[in-house]
């Protein structure tokens, strides 16, 4: 578009019995009319004993954000230098114009002068409010997807299987090698460094039953549950923060599809069924690598460690960290697409989503355990 050459509003003034003004602004005020409104209303603004100014902007016909701007600024300068000024004859289409402009956030100054006056009690002041405002987001996520998985209890079929098969693997199958590693890496260790004190006091067989009991009742879940997080967590949350940032989700919404079913309940699911089957065989590969030490290095027979094993677990035990799994499969998988949801902008929000995730994952299972830990002790 062209710039106009000729104005395309009028103003006049109107003398009022107080002392003051009103300024009739009438036709059409847009972004190249601003230069000579600028220059009109300049000797308004040095005139002496000027009490009021009405604006009265009845008689305009089109109004842009750039006029709405303009006539805000000159009612803010107005009040500025003490005179009375008033917006009058309002339609309700200028209004919805004028609305747009927040004339408070143009004039006052920004927060962060607020944040270095009053410096760390400011910082933790905006991070408590982060914090619980984060906690309220979680908790109605997690309502939101709870309300869903038992929709899906009651009509299994809205599940789309497939993809509850396609994360099983990605979560379970392709996670066995790490999970073998550390499981048997740390079998290994746990087995040596206890078996340097038990063997002063002639105590080797004892090692069958510390490990046996700290990889079952907290070593196997928790190690299991914080390589899950890593893995498949943080794929959770970058796989559907990279669908928010293109708008795949907004799609899924538009063409009447439950984002919550369609993203987050096989994942949940798929996690629910495999996060217990791999803390079952880091258990079972931890105690091997507890054996293999017994054996080459305390002079235990297999057959003495697996019966020490046997004597000091019980069915509570597994129970218990049959229990554990399942609470870390479900908090992994929720807040991992949960954060995934909250992703806005580009790529670097989804590598701040993903990185959350894993921290927030972690997190969790640490407070849970502990939860665990003590309700067990007193169970």
């Amino acid at each position: 578009m062209k710039p106009t050459l000729k104005r395309q509003y009028t103003i006049t003034i109107q003398p009022q019995p107080d002392g003051g003004q009103k300024l009739l602004i009438s036709g059409r005020l847009e972004l190249f009319d601003l230069a000579i409104f600028s220059r009109e209303i300049q000797p308004l603004l040095q005139q002496p004993q000027l009490s009021s100014v009405g604006l009265d902007l009845g008689g305009l016909e089109y109004l842009d954000s750039a006029g709405a701007l303009a006539v805000l600024q000159l009612a803010e300068k107005l009040k500025s230098q003490g005179i009375i000024c008033t917006l009058d004859n309002i339609s309700p289409k200028i209004k919805k114009i004028l609305d747009l402009i927040d004339i408070q956030a143009l004039t006052h100054p920004p927060l962060i002068t607020v944040g270095k006056r009053f410096g760390w009690i400011s910082q933790v002041g905006e991070a408590s409010l982060a914090f619980w405002r984060d906690i309220i987001e979680v908790i109605a996520f997690f309502g939101e997807l709870l309300l869903d998985l038992a929709s899906v209890c009651l009509r299994p079929r809205r599940v789309r299987w497939e993809y509850v098969m396609f994360y099983m693997k990605r979560a379970g199958v392709d996670g066995l090698p790490i999970v073998s590693l550390i499981g048997l890496l740390l079998g290994l260790i746990i087995a040596f460094m206890s078996s340097l004190q038990l063997q002063q006091f002639g105590a080797n067989i004892y090692v069958a039953s510390l490990l046996g009991v700290a990889m079952v009742r907290e070593l196997g879940p928790i190690m299991t549950a914080i390589l899950v997080a890593g893995r498949s967590g943080s794929a959770f949350a970058a796989e559907i923060g990279s669908m928010k940032v293109s708008e795949e989700v907004d799609a899924l919404t538009v063409m009447g599809f439950n984002p919550m079913r369609m993203l987050t309940t096989p994942k949940v699911i798929a996690s629910l069924v495999v996060v217990p089957l791999l803390t079952i065989y880091a258990d079972l590969l931890g105690i091997i690598g507890g054996l293999i030490v017994g054996v080459t290095m305390l002079d235990l027979t297999v057959y003495s460690y697996i019966q020490e094993t046997r004597r000091i677990l019980t069915l509570f035990d597994f129970t218990s960290s049959f229990i554990k799994s399942v609470v870390f499969a479900f908090l992994i998988s929720a807040i991992g697409c949960q954060r995934g949801f909250q992703v806005r902008g580009g790529a670097s929000a989804v590598g701040s989503a993903t990185t959350s995730a894993v921290v927030a994952a972690i997190f969790l299972i640490i407070v849970v355990d502990s939860i665990f830990a003590i309700v067990l002790t007193y169970v």
